[in-house]
C-alpha cells in the first residue's frame, strides 16, 4: 500500500513533467535576441524577421528582405531537498538537465507597399530535470520538447497594420521515474498541433506606436505518456497537455537614438489542458526594455516579471479528480511534484544585450538573461503520513520539499537585409 501511494504521487507528477524554460512558467520571456536583450518585449517594437515570431503585424514596418539565425544556450541551476521518504534525513541533489540549445531562425521579404510575407521556425520549450543519479528524489527523470513552424502574412497601410500566422507545433514528451524499484515509463511520444497568432499595431505618431497580439491554445496530446505513468496506479487521467493561449499589449516610444518599449501579457494556464488540473493559474507578465542605437551597433537592456503560476493545491483542493478516500494526499502529492518535476517558479528577470554592424548588409546580435534564485517550499506531511511516518497528515506539518531555481541563458543571432 506504501508504494501504491508513492506511486500516486509520482503519477501525479507526471501531469506536469514539463520543462523550466527561461521563462514565465515553461514560455520563453522573447523570441529573438533583440526581445530578449530587452525584457522580452516585442509586441510593439519592430525588431525586424524576428517579429514573425511575436507580433506578425509588425513585418508591416519592413523594407526589402532580411533572414535571421541564432540560438540560446539556456543553463537552469535547479536543486530539490527533500525528506519526504525519510522524515528526518533530507537529501539534496541538482538536476542534471542543465544545458540546452534552443534555434531560432526567422526571414522576411517585402511582397509591395502593402504586403509582407515572413516565416518562424523556433523553439519554445525544451528541458525538463534529470534526478536519475538520485534514489530520495524518485530517479525522477522529464523532457518535453516544443517547435513551432509559423508562416506569417501582414497587411499594413501608412498608420497600422494587421498580421496572421498559422501556427504548427512540434511536440515531444517523456517521462521516467522509478517505483519500489520498478522503473516507469513508455518512451518518448510526439504529436503535431495546430493554432494561430494575430497582431495588429496603430502609429498613435511617427514616434508612438501601441500594439496587441493573440497566440491561440494549442491542444496536444502525448500518446500513453501521462496515462501510462497514472494508470497502473488506480487514477484514470487525459494525455493532453496543452500549450496556452496569450494576450499581450505592447507600446513602444522613439527619442533620437533612443527606444523605450513596454509590454503586458496574461498566460491563459488556468485554462489549458494539463496544466488547470494540477493547480496552474493565469499569469500575468509586465516588462519594460530600452535601446540605444549608434552608427554601426545598438545597445539594449531590459527587465520582465510574471509572478509563480503555480498555485498550492492544500489538502483536499486539487482540480484534479482524488482517489477514494485520499483527497488531502492526492493534493499535496500535487504540490510536492509541481515544486520537484516543473519548478517554474523564477519571476524576476534582468537582460541586456547588443547588435554590431559586421558590413552593409550583416548584423551580430547577442543578448543575456539572467534570472536570480527563487525558492519554494511546500509542506509533505500528508504523504509522509502514508509512507509510514510518524507525522501528522496535515498540509503543512512535519516533512517539506524544497526546490531552488535560478536560470542563465546566452542568445546570439545573425542578420542580414538583402
Amino acid at each position: 500500500m506504501k508504494k501504491t501511494k508513492l506511486a500516486l504521487a509520482i503519477a501525479a507528477a507526471a501531469m506536469v513533467s514539463t520543462p523550466v524554460l527561461a521563462t514565465n512558467g515553461d514560455v520563453l520571456i522573447g523570441l529573438g535576441t533583440q526581445a530578449r536583450a530587452m525584457g522580452g518585449t516585442g509586441t510593439a517594437a519592430f525588431f525586424g524577421s524576428e517579429n514573425a515570431l511575436t507580433n506578425p503585424a509588425l513585418l508591416g514596418k519592413s523594407q526589402g528582405s532580411e533572414f535571421t539565425i541564432g540560438g540560446t544556450v539556456f543553463m537552469p541551476n535547479v536543486e530539490a531537498s527533500t525528506d519526504v521518504g525519510s522524515p528526518g534525513t533530507t537529501t539534496t541533489s541538482k538536476s542534471d538537465n542543465d544545458l540546452n540549445i534552443i534555434p531560432e531562425v526567422s526571414m522576411s521579404t517585402r511582397i509591395n507597399d502593402n504586403w509582407t510575407f515572413g516565416l518562424g521556425m523556433f523553439g519554445s520549450a525544451g528541458m525538463g530535470v534529470d534526478y536519475r543519479d538520485e534514489a530520495a528524489l524518485f530517479k525522477g527523470y522529464s523532457n518535453l520538447q516544443l517547435m513551432k513552424f509559423a508562416p506569417s502574412i501582414a497587411y499594413n497601410e501608412d498608420s497600422f497594420g494587421i498580421g496572421f500566422a498559422p501556427v504548427i507545433q512540434y511536440g515531444a514528451l517523456d517521462i521516467n521515474y522509478e517505483n519500489g524499484g520498478t522503473n516507469i515509463g513508455n518512451g518518448m511520444s510526439t504529436d503535431l498541433g495546430y493554432g494561430f497568432n494575430l497582431g495588429g499595431y496603430f502609429d498613435v505618431s511617427k514616434d508612438l506606436t501601441i500594439a496587441a497580439s493573440y497566440q491561440s491554445a494549442i491542444s496536444m496530446e502525448y500518446k500513453d505518456q501521462i496515462s501510462t505513468a497514472a494508470t497502473g496506479f488506480g487514477l484514470t487521467m487525459s494525455d493532453k497537455l496543452e500549450q496556452p493561449a496569450e494576450l499581450k499589449v505592447g507600446v513602444a516610444y522613439t527619442m533620437d537614438n533612443i527606444m523605450l518599449t513596454a509590454d503586458a501579457k496574461q498566460i491563459k494556464w488556468g485554462d489549458a489542458e494539463g496544466y488547470k488540473d494540477f493547480n496552474w493559474e493565469d499569469q500575468n507578465v509586465f516588462a519594460v526594455g530600452a535601446k540605444y542605437s549608434g552608427k554601426d551597433y545598438w545597445l539594449g537592456a531590459g527587465y520582465n516579471y510574471g509572478s509563480d503560476p503555480i498555485k498550492k493545491a492544500g489538502v483536499g483542493s486539487t482540480g484534479a479528480t482524488p482517489p477514494t478516500g485520499m483527497p488531502g494526499y492526492y493534493a499535496q502529492a500535487g504540490d510536492l511534484f509541481n515544486n520537484h518535476f516543473f519548478p517554474g517558479v523564477v519571476e524576476s528577470h534582468i537582460t541586456f544585450g547588443g547588435g554590431y554592424s559586421l558590413g552593409k548588409n550583416t548584423t551580430l546580435e547577442g543578448a543575456v538573461v539572467y534570472a536570480p534564485e527563487v525558492e519554494k517550499t511546500v509542506g509533505t506531511g500528508v504523504v509522509s503520513s502514508a509512507l509510514g511516518s510518524s507525522f501528522a497528515s496535515t498540509a503543512d506539518a512535519g516533512t517539506s520539499h524544497t526546490v531552488k531555481h535560478s536560470q542563465l541563458g546566452y542568445t546570439i543571432g545573425v542578420k542580414m537585409n538583402f
